[in-house]
């Protein structure tokens, strides 16, 4: 079974055991969270498709972990004007684990 979920205004396929990193959620580690944002269920032969989201569908997950994305760094320069910026960011997180789609 794999369903396509929507959290963060990203889009992702998962199916149950799946471990997916998305941006931050609320909550702690081991809580249960639900995903009502499903966009496609398919079981084998059953296919649902939204529109925009399936009635009734819901993708429950385990959070795993909170934590934060590798460093981006974000370096500016301009040639012959002596200009350089070196910034860097990290995007936090959170770790689920699938555990069921219905």
């Amino acid at each position: 079974m794999q369903a396509i979920i929507e959290t963060g205004g990203k889009q992702y396929l998962v199916s149950p055991n799946d471990k997916v990193t998305v941006e931050k959620l609320p909550g702690n580690a081991d809580e249960t969270i639900a995903f009502d944002k499903v966009l496609l269920v398919a079981d084998k032969d059953n296919v649902k498709i939204g529109k925009p989201y399936v009635l009734g569908a819901k993708v429950v997950g385990k959070i795993l972990e909170q934590s934060k994305a590798d460093k981006l760094v974000i370096f500016k320069y301009r040639a012959k004007s002596r200009y350089r910026r070196k910034t860097g960011h990290r995007q936090q997180q959170t770790i689920v684990k699938i555990e069921s789609i219905s």
